[in-house]
């Protein structure tokens, strides 16, 4: 992707975090594999909107790490790099990174945007850290 089209998307969240490569612990999906991986899903799937250069993601992957390790029998979390996998990025309308989005029954039924604290996203995401 063009710097140009990056420029296009923001990321939601302006903090300064230090240089480094996100954790690969979650599984990456891709446009090839999404419908696969993410909307045939038997339990409810978070897609981590995100790219190698928002600062803001990276902050955010430590959190999403943790909360999969805790609740990953209610939750599976995965990643989707916005630059290598345009065509999914575009079609659930993601303009802004980080997002993450709940796939349910192959449906988008929570969505967050920017970066927050890990209590905060286990807020966002109780409904379906309890079951």
């Amino acid at each position: 992707m063009s710097r140009t089209s990056r420029s296009s998307r923001r990321c939601a969240h302006a903090a300064d975090v230090s240089k480094g490569n996100p954790a690969m612990a979650l599984k990456n999906v891709t446009d090839t594999s999404f419908d696969q991986d993410v909307l045939t899903s038997e339990k409810p799937v978070l897609v981590d909107f995100w790219a190698e250069w928002c600062g803001p993601c990276r902050q955010v992957a430590p959190s999403l790490e943790a909360i999969a390790a805790e609740h990953g029998d209610k939750i599976e979390i995965v990643k989707l790099n916005i630059d290598q996998n345009p065509v999914t990025a575009a079609k659930y309308g993601v303009m802004s990174i980080p997002t993450m989005s709940v796939f349910q029954g192959g449906e988008v039924v929570k969505t967050i945007v920017g970066a927050k604290p890990k209590a905060a996203i286990e807020r966002d995401l109780a409904a379906f850290l309890q079951a």
